[in-house]
Parts: C-alpha cells; sequence; structure tokens
C-alpha cells in the first residue's frame, strides 16, 4: 500500500504522518509536493496539519487551489483513502471534499494539549479497529478548530453517520455539536482536527492514534485480497 504525505509551503506535520506511517504500518510513503499533478501511484493520501501558505485569507484557502489538490479530487472520487489532519482538514473543507468551515476557536486562543474523543462511527475504514463509544487520547493542536455547519447540514451527518469523532468532557473549540472529526458520504475521506499521527507510541503519551494507521491498512488490504493485520 503506497501513502503520499502532502506538503505545502507551512506544512509542520508532515514528518510526524511519514514517521507514523513508517513505524505503524511500515509502508511505502513518499513527501508529495504541492506543485505534483500525478497522484496515480498512491493508495492513500494524508493531508498534514501545520500553516499551509501562512494561513492568509483562512486556514486552507490557498492550499485549495495548489495543483495536487485537483488530484486529490480525482484521487477521492476513485475511492482511495484521504485524510486530512488539523491544517489539512481546514483545507479538505476548503476543497468542498468535506462539508462546513471552520471558525477561531471560541475562546480565541490556540489550544494545543490531550484530548479525549469519543469513537463515533467504528464502520469508517479508519476507525474499524476501534470500538464504537470508546474513548481514546487523541492531542489537538489548532487555533482555528471550531467546526460549523448549518442545521441541515448537521442533520445529514448525523442521519448518514459521517460524525466519525466527537470531543468527550471538554470541547476545547466549541465546534457544533461537539464534532472532531467526519467523513464525506462514501466514508474513504475524513477529516479531524486532533493529530493521531502524535499518538503512536506511549513515549508521546498515547499510541490510541496507532489503530487509525492500521485500520486503514486492513481497509485496504481487505479491498484486494490480502491478509489483514490483528
Amino acid at each position: 500500500m503506497n501513502f503520499a504525505v502532502l506538503v505545502f509551503p507551512g506544512s509542520n506535520c508532515d514528518i510526524d504522518c511519514f514517521k507514523a506511517v513508517e513505524q505503524t504500518i511500515g509502508q511505502p510513503v513518499d513527501y508529495v509536493w504541492h506543485t505534483t499533478t500525478d497522484l496515480s501511484k498512491y493508495d492513500a493520501i494524508l493531508v498534514p496539519g501545520g500553516f499551509s501558505y501562512g494561513d492568509y485569507l483562512r486556514c486552507g484557502a490557498i492550499s485549495r487551489f495548489a495543483p495536487v489538490m485537483n488530484e486529490v479530487v480525482k484521487a477521492a472520487e476513485q475511492g482511495k483513502f484521504v485524510l486530512g489532519i488539523c491544517n489539512g482538514f481546514q483545507i479538505l473543507l476548503e476543497s468542498g471534499l468535506l462539508p462546513g468551515a471552520m471558525l477561531r476557536n471560541r475562546t480565541l486562543k490556540f489550544r494545543c494539549h490531550p484530548s479525549t474523543l469519543r469513537v463515533e462511527n467504528n464502520a469508517n475504514p479508519f476507525t474499524t479497529q476501534y470500538a464504537a463509544g470508546e474513548l481514546i487520547n487523541i492531542p489537538i493542536a489548532h487555533g482555528e478548530g471550531n467546526y460549523y455547519c448549518d442545521e441541515a447540514t448537521l442533520a445529514e451527518l448525523k442521519a448518514n453517520n459521517q460524525i466519525v469523532f466527537r470531543y468527550h468532557g471538554e470541547n476545547p473549540n466549541g465546534s457544533v455539536d461537539d464534532i472532531a472529526g467526519i467523513s464525506n458520504k462514501e466514508g474513504n475521506v475524513v477529516g479531524m482536527m486532533p493529530h493521531p499521527e502524535r499518538a503512536v507510541d506511549q513515549l508521546l503519551g498515547s499510541e490510541d492514534g496507532k489503530r487509525m494507521f492500521t485500520s486503514i491498512l486492513n481497509a485496504w488490504r481487505e479491498k484486494h485480497g490480502a491478509a489483514i493485520v490483528r
């Protein structure tokens, strides 16, 4: 299974994502520059966190027009797996791959600390190795993580089981319905504000993010008739 980690000017979690793939599932992974116009080699695309293009205009607004994003849209339409983390989530929203928008944190402060998430959908390709309702420890680091959508969109997210994670206990940013991560209707595109790539080893304080990577490897192997990882 081949992974791409996109790199925009201002990305700062690309190395974390690269190392997470290497250390958790040992699959081939490449850094892919934002000017790339061919992603046909890759089965999964990680859009990492950071401050792409300095977050000018608004988070993800400029990255949405990078040449590589045209290819990400095509890959998503082909059913390939796409995971946007933090700024990557913001980019997926700006690109229209996921519904809704991001606002400034309710406190107007940058929040960087562990957070407790509840797994709302464990039938998604990225979450099959979690239990429904399981509480996991995944850190956050963002200033604009206040997810917003209108009531009709929220009702649609609920009806289609597109809410993948919710904050449990404290909602650190004020996001609607405590949403921490969502998917598209097909389930192959996921965006989340917390950083699973920073939670793959107990040395980092949690290894709860590791199962997102093993889940997606299993989803790909099942799709291609290969043995899954237990």
